[in-house]
Formats: structure tokens, C-alpha cells, sequence
């Protein structure tokens, strides 16, 4: 089943199509994070501020050098010890969508861990935006049953694996490293 879910999932990314899919924390709206127009797209679903920056998944460590000029070593001990979800601030990112780097050249990161995430990235080829499934100043939804049906409509295709599930799981920790290395909780 997973697998047939992240094959649709990235037919519709690749193509530039917004999703709305569950991730190692909570569910998410998402694209293809290379792409402007489909990250536009999210800002505009959200009634968000686009220099407000999302988040992006990538699968795996190696994926951060094309997706960052140099990748600070805190870093990687960071994401290897990490006992819950991490999202870390990195300087200096590129080959992103314009729209999605923060003004000060940041970005946020999550190496994910959910299969579904992994797989659908893997099968596009490209980190994936993860932004919270509500609209700006919303509550983030706990569970797929209480996402605004407005949010539901706005998105190309809902995932079908996970809308079972039930309960409040925890957002990310985000920790911010600067050029020189040095780390900041902004939540843990």
C-alpha cells in the first residue's frame, strides 16, 4: 500500500501538484521544493506570507550538498543523536526554490525517517516542503480527521496512507547553526 501511495504522491510533485500527505511528525502540505510555483501555490493554500519560510524533508544525509553551499560537521552529530524528529536551520542554502530560503539565506531541514517520506522522495528525486496542513495562524491539525476540509480541497491529491491515525504527535525540534557552526535551540 505504501508504495503505491508514494508512487501517486510523486507522479503528482513531479508534475508540480501540491499534496497533502502524513509525515514523521504531523500531516503536511507539500511540493516539489525546487519548484516556485508549486511552493507559491502552498503560501497561497496557507494564507501565508512568503517570507515566512517552510521547511523541507530530504531522505538521507548526502541529499544536504546540493542543497547547501557547505554542511557544518555540529550538524551531522546533530542529526545522528537525535532521539525525536530535528529540524535544523542551515545558512547558505541554494538550488531551492527562491521562494522558499528565508531572506537571511536559511533554510530549515528535516532528514525524515518515515518510510512513506523516504520513499516518496526518493522516487521524485527532490527534498519535498513540509509545512503544517492548516492555514496561517491555525492550529496545526494532531490528526488527518481534523484538517480544515477547505485545506482539502485546495491541494491536487490527498495521500491515502496513515488518515486512521489518531492523537497530537510532537512538531519537530528546531535547532538554528550559524556560518561558524555554533547551534541554537529555538524548540526542542
Amino acid at each position: 500500500m505504501i508504495d503505491v501511495e508514494a508512487r501517486i504522491a510523486g507522479a503528482v510533485v513531479s508534475s508540480g501538484g501540491i499534496i497533502l500527505y502524513p509525515t514523521d511528525t504531523i500531516w503536511g502540505i507539500g511540493c516539489d521544493a525546487t519548484n516556485g510555483e508549486a511552493v507559491q501555490r502552498i503560501y497561497e493554500i496557507k494564507q501565508r506570507s512568503d517570507s515566512k519560510s517552510m521547511l523541507v524533508l530530504m531522505a538521507q544525509i548526502s541529499m544536504l550538498n546540493q542543497y547547501l553551499e557547505s554542511v557544518p560537521e555540529q550538524a551531522l552529530e546533530i542529526i545522528r543523536s537525535a532521539l525525536k524528529p530535528t529540524t535544523i536551520i542551515y545558512p547558505d542554502a541554494r538550488n531551492l526554490a527562491p521562494n522558499l530560503i528565508a531572506a537571511d539565506g536559511t533554510i530549515g531541514i528535516r532528514i525524515t525517517t518515515d518510510e512513506f517520506c523516504r520513499q516518496l522522495i526518493g522516487l521524485t528525486g527532490v527534498p519535498i516542503v513540509s509545512t503544517s496542513a492548516n492555514s496561517s495562524g491555525k492550529p496545526a491539525p494532531g490528526s488527518f480527521s481534523a484538517i480544515d476540509p477547505s485545506i482539502l480541497q485546495e491541494v491536487d491529491h490527498v495521500v491515502g496512507w496513515r488518515q486512521h491515525e489518531t492523537g497530537s504527535p510532537a512538531p519537530s525540534a528546531i535547532i538554528r547553526l550559524d556560518d561558524h557552526g555554533r547551534s541554537t535551540v529555538i524548540r526542542s
